[in-house]
């Protein structure tokens, strides 16, 4: 699968309205007959946008990150995004961004400590709108991600920026929940792609049957997406639109971490669109992504050619 249009390179923009600095301790990978507490750390770019942007990166696409940026973590964050040759548009972050630290020596992951990001002033959403919507209108798709914790920004800021960014030409992908993807359906974004465990909490199906949760999204579209793509973890995904339902299905693959897979099919689905694939194939490419993501340690990281042969694997098949 490779750029359909005439040797322009695809160009993705992703809002990322947390991103955060991820911290995680590791069994070390050799032991060197030190002390039996030694541990490997790790520090990562994080937060679903930055690691729809990562996959995005991964695939071959030029990558641009509009997002709050600021404090102690936030410096940290803007050189490791550097480091990937990503552009960062900054906006500026008084209070500074947040993080995680994660204990991965157990069979669990374990939370060590959180500091969540402050919700954005006036001003700080002001800026991240414009700074958004221009970035957007030079890209071939924009990629919408959610806030972590919602309260950081208000769902109707999502709405405008879909709205005007489609108005003005450029395709929209949405990867959001609860009132944030109600604004995006209303906005009329291209493509919602949206989690069944999102679905149920929009109380628009009964349970995570097949048919309840195509009965959603019809509902979705009737309130204004162009179509909508449900993941169901390890089951096959639903693309939903206005002539057909999809069942989207990949081979089964043990995962080592089943985080991630949902971020990487919004990523693998963009980089379709911006490549010019039309909807199905760029959904085969966010199938493919997403599930082999899951086999890998490292949210948002994969190999593009191992991604676009295995998306030769996926399995698109009409059931109404």
């Amino acid at each position: 699968m490779t750029d359909t249009r005439s040797g322009a390179k695809p160009r993705l923009s992703v809002l990322v309205p947390t991103p955060l600095l991820i911290t995680e301790i590791t069994e070390p990978a050799a032991y060197r007959n030190r002390s039996p507490h030694e541990s490997d750390v790790h520090m990562h770019p994080g937060g679903q946008g930055l690691w729809v942007a990562r996959m995005a990166s991964s695939l071959g696409t030029d990558v641009s990150v509009s997002g709050p940026f600021g404090g102690e973590l936030g410096a940290l964050i803007r050189s490791m995004l550097d480091g990937l040759g990503m552009q960062v548009n900054a906006v500026r972050y008084g209070y500074g961004n947040g993080g995680y630290v994660y204990d991965l020596r157990g069979e669990d992951r374990e939370t060590v400590a959180h500091m969540p990001p402050p919700e954005l002033s006036r001003h700080e959403l002001d800026d991240l709108y414009g700074t958004a919507f221009v970035d957007a209108l030079a890209s071939d798709v924009l990629t919408v991600t959610g806030a972590e914790p919602g309260d950081v920004v208000p769902a109707a800021f999502f709405g405008r920026l879909i709205r005007d960014t489609r108005d003005a030409g450029t395709t929209v992908v949405a990867d959001l929940s609860g009132a944030p993807a109600l604004a995006a359906v209303e906005a009329k974004v291209d493509v919602l792609k949206i989690s069944h465990e999102e679905v149920r909490d929009l109380d628009l199906g009964s349970d995570d049957t097949p048919e309840s949760l195509v009965g959603a999204g019809r509902a979705l579209l009737e309130r204004g997406a162009g179509a909508v793509v449900i993941s169901r973890a390890k089951d096959p995904a639903l693309l939903v639109t206005a002539d057909s339902v999809r069942e989207v299905s990949a081979p089964s693959i043990t995962p080592l971490d089943h985080r991630g897979a949902g971020d990487s099919m919004t990523a693998g689905i963009s980089v379709g669109l911006a490549r010019g694939l039309d909807l199905v194939d760029a959904v085969a490419l966010g199938a493919s992504a997403g599930a082999l993501n899951v086999a890998r340690r490292g949210l948002g990281t994969g190999n593009r050619t191992t991604i676009e042969k295995f998306a030769r694997q996926i399995t698109v098949r009409t059931i109404s």
